[in-house]
């Protein structure tokens, strides 16, 4: 594997660009054009960069004494220290992408960060593990609509819906690793509650965040809110059913809520009903 892309590979490349495709998609949705919309998509990128440069960097000795051997770092296709450099610069970068968006947007995206970082460590092994995702996820709509001019405040519906959706992916986004996260002493919320629990609370945080973003805004829901709820209320049944079933890492309900949240955004960029 080319150095680069070992790099990238670290960075836990799929969430990371979801969540930056959906933040960028939703600010498109309420108005942001040019380069405010590149300078959003920028910022929250650098979020999910170094949260994920970060988590591998601190998790190099667990991932090679569990023999991780699809991670770069215990695999040897990227040193320990490149890792933890490119986690640094990402870091530094966030506020500095988002102070051209004025002093709120830049303390908004950067509680995102740091939120995102305590999650790494040291909240990832205790029983608050859910709280770094529910103040960042519910953070990052957030730090979208009070980036616009004039910085508007960000409606509740849509900062309880963020949030939601952060808890959901949360639990799910653990369930592939339990077995060697409880080999190497890390007990977070979902570990403490077990697989199953943890599948019922991905499904119910993210159904929970969709019927928010399809009832919360004002006025009836449109019928392209009725029909994702719709869909919401099947794929996740079927990405757990899909996890239940798996060989190897259940990744199925993590691939499940990164869809469902993909729909929550498409919603509200086609109901523009934000702001």
């Amino acid at each position: 594997m080319p150095h680069a892309r070992a790099l990238i590979a670290s960075s836990h490349p799929e969430p990371g660009a979801a969540v930056t495709v959906a933040m960028t998609l939703l600010a498109f949705g309420v108005g942001h054009r040019g380069w405010s919309l590149a300078g959003v998509g920028a910022a929250v990128a650098a979020t999910q960069l170094s949260v994920g440069w970060v988590n591998d960097w601190l998790d190099a000795d667990r991932d090679r004494a569990t023999g991780r051997a699809d991670k770069p770092i215990p695999a040897g296709a990227v040193s320990r220290r490149t890792v933890g450099i490119a986690g640094l610069v990402a870091t530094l970068l966030i506020p500095v992408l988002g102070a051209p968006f004025g002093v709120a947007a830049a303390c908004t995206i950067t509680l995102v960060g740091v939120f995102a970082l305590l999650y790494d460590w040291p909240l990832k092994a205790t029983a608050l593990s859910v709280v770094p995702y529910l103040v960042a996820f519910g953070s990052l709509p957030a730090f979208v609509v009070v980036a616009l001019p004039g910085h508007p405040a960000p409606p509740l519906w849509l900062v309880a819906a963020g949030a939601l959706l952060g808890g959901g992916a949360h639990f799910a986004n653990v369930l592939p690793d339990l077995a060697d996260d409880a080999a190497t002493g890390i007990r977070g919320l979902p570990h403490r509650l077990g697989a199953a629990w943890s599948q019922a609370a991905a499904a119910g945080l993210l159904l929970a965040a969709t019927f928010v973003l399809v009832f919360g805004p004002a006025g009836p829901p449109s019928w392209a809110g009725l029909a994702a709820a719709a869909v919401a209320v099947v794929v996740l049944p079927l990405g757990w059913y899909a996890a239940r079933h798996a060989r190897g890492r259940p990744v199925a309900v993590f691939r499940a809520v990164m869809v469902v949240a993909l729909l929550d955004v498409l919603l509200l960029i086609f109901t523009g009903r934000v702001v």
